[in-house]
């Protein structure tokens, strides 16, 4: 039970947030930006991107259906109702400042956040975490938050990633299953993070080695490379999956597995960069590249991230161990 059964804990998930129409585009990119110009060009390139992935993001639905499985969970029909969720994106609507303000109208004191994006990054989970600040200063709130800041390297996590191995597998010929190769990847992020000491390289290639591990691959089985840079002057991690896909098939592999580790829900790095570029790419060296369905609500990753919340605001205090 809560340590004050009338006041809920509050559980605000986040995300990264997408464009619900192709009207919204120069928005999004304005907003993701902050600032910076951004060409016609570009424009037009990233509408074209979300037109041949269906015209818009369907992570916000995807999102909510996660959100609702991991309430069955938390408050299941007939208990207390100790949670009460709320969902705020970090560069669309419903945006997680206003979540916040809302958050604040109804009362909560208390609430685990959480952000729907394994590995941790000062460019990437601190962001979402200062907008929640941003939003208590904005709209005058006095609510405590016990983030959860890394979930990389989570048992479960690693297995419903595992399982996903082994889904990909499962599309090839069991006479060629051996010489399968599993590339894992996440979102690139500029180089200056090493310099940082940011944990998010390490990280990332834990959640690799952890999966690769859990999906019983050798060390020649799999290796590791990032995806969707930014558009940006400076140097971004890599290297890239589409020139990563060209060195493997110099190598002479031509069967791939494609496991984003660093993205848990369909999004367009996934839908566009990974299905339709990368496939591209594979398609042009004559590879076969597979990409197994993305966690989205797969009952592992679920009950994974309920039971981190519930430990988080057992961690705070707020419930009984």
């Amino acid at each position: 039970m809560t340590t004050n059964s009338e006041s809920p804990v509050g559980i605000l998930f986040m995300a990264y947030g997408g464009p619900d129409h192709l009207e919204d585009i120069p928005g999004y990119l304005a907003d993701i930006r902050a600032g910076r110009t951004t060409s016609k060009a570009l424009i037009a390139e990233i509408t074209r991107n979300y037109r041949l992935i269906g015209g818009s993001s369907p992570l916000l639905e995807l999102t909510r259906e996660t959100i609702s499985a991991v309430m069955e969970i938390l408050n299941p029909p007939g208990g207390p109702g100790i949670f009460k969720p709320y969902l705020g994106m970090r560069h669309w609507a419903p945006w997680i400042e206003e979540t916040v303000g809302q958050m604040v109208e109804d009362g909560i004191l208390r609430s685990v956040s959480i952000v729907l994006a394994p590995q941790y990054s000062g460019m990437s989970i601190a962001k979402y975490q200062k907008k929640i600040h941003a939003g208590l200063d904005f709209y005058h709130g006095d609510i405590e938050f016990s983030h959860i800041h890394s979930y990389h390297d989570d048992p479960g996590l690693i297995d419903a990633f595992a399982k996903r191995v082994h889904i990909g597998l499962a599309r090839f010929p069991e006479e060629e299953r051996d010489q399968v190769h599993v590339v894992f990847s996440a979102h690139s992020l500029p180089t200056r993070i090493v310099q940082e000491n940011d944990p998010y390289p390490v990280q990332c290639l834990e959640t690799a080695a952890l999966i690769a591990k859990a999906s019983g691959l050798n060390e020649t089985q799999w290796s590791w490379c990032y995806q969707s840079e930014g558009r940006s002057p400076e140097p971004w991690l890599g290297p890239q999956l589409e020139d990563y896909l060209v060195a493997l098939a110099d190598k002479g592999i031509r069967n791939v597995i494609s496991i984003p580790v660093g993205f848990v829900s369909d999004h367009v790095e996934v839908l566009y960069d990974i299905d339709i570029e990368a496939q591209a790419v594979a398609k042009e060296h004559d590879m076969r590249l597979e990409r197994p369905p993305s966690l989205n609500s797969d009952p592992l990753f679920v009950e994974t991230l309920a039971r981190r919340i519930r430990e988080q605001a057992v961690h705070a205090g707020w419930l009984a161990a």
